[in-house]
């Protein structure tokens, strides 16, 4: 008869966030858990640093942990990983760009690359999955055009089949899929961090409230924070000790990270 293998200490716990030390693919399955969410920013295996390097089947793990995933990374990444992500089952929902207040020039005969992507897979039938896309204040312009329309009987901006007749504005509007939030420069803790305005609405589109997020690349805690302070439970693995003492020492001050 064999035993199971014991489910590995955490590194840091306050009841809500848990922060485990390892390799995801280790500790993750290990775990037996699941998850609302996972949302993460993998190392992207395009520098010579030494801890950029892709965690093979990763993918597969997490899809064995939740059906829906924020992954962030770039279009070169993605185009080389793409089928890796499709092997495990997962489906490509929507990408969302993140706008950087600086750059960096990796490159003098290419643009300054001012922003990231963050790509939303799902697993199973897309309305099984938890989706709350966030909303944000209507501007004056767009309150106007769609009252005007509404009175006319007119159709819905760029939506021909729906008449707005009797519509009432909420005076909000869909979250665009450009998010503008300032980079964590001089203030980081990881060299990748993410700032938390950004992670908010991916964590509140893809986790009800009380719900669990994983990051099994939690870096410098940007994902957990996020997930705490919009009032869902968060489960984070990090592979480099540093980085989890760093991680503890940040959420157990409390949040942080400095609004956009």
């Amino acid at each position: 008869m064999t035993t199971a293998p014991a489910a590995p200490a955490p590194y840091w716990s306050d009841g809500q966030v848990t922060l485990y030390h390892g390799d995801m693919r280790e500790i993750l399955p290990a775990l037996d858990i699941t998850a609302d969410a996972v949302v993460t920013d993998p190392p992207y295996a395009e520098t010579a640093l030494f801890w950029d390097r892709w965690p093979d089947g990763w993918p597969t793990i997490a899809a064995e942990v939740t059906r829906s995933l924020w992954c962030f990374g770039s279009m070169r990444m993605f185009l080389a990983r793409g089928p890796e992500f499709t092997a495990a089952g997962w489906k490509l929902s929507q990408d969302v760009v993140w706008e950087k207040n600086s750059g960096v020039a990796v490159s003098r005969d290419r643009f300054r690359r001012v922003h990231e992507h963050a790509l939303h897979w799902y697993r199973g039938a897309w309305q099984d999955i938890h989706h709350d896309t966030p909303r944000v204040a209507a501007t004056p312009e767009q309150i106007a055009r769609n009252g005007s329309a509404a009175r006319r009987g007119q159709p819905a901006h760029h939506s021909p089949g729906r008449s707005l007749r009797g519509w009432t504005d909420t005076g909000t509007r869909l979250a665009p899929s450009v998010i503008k939030a300032k980079s964590m420069r001089g203030r980081a803790i990881h060299p990748t961090e993410k700032p938390v305005p950004l992670l908010l609405p991916l964590v509140t589109y893809a986790c009800p409230p009380g719900g669990t997020v994983i990051d099994p690349f939690a870096g410098s805690g940007s994902t957990l924070d996020a997930a705490r302070q919009s009032g869902r439970r968060a489960i984070g693995i990090e592979a480099d000790e540093a980085y989890c003492e760093a991680i503890a020492s940040r959420l157990a001050q409390g949040a942080l990270d400095i609004p956009a």
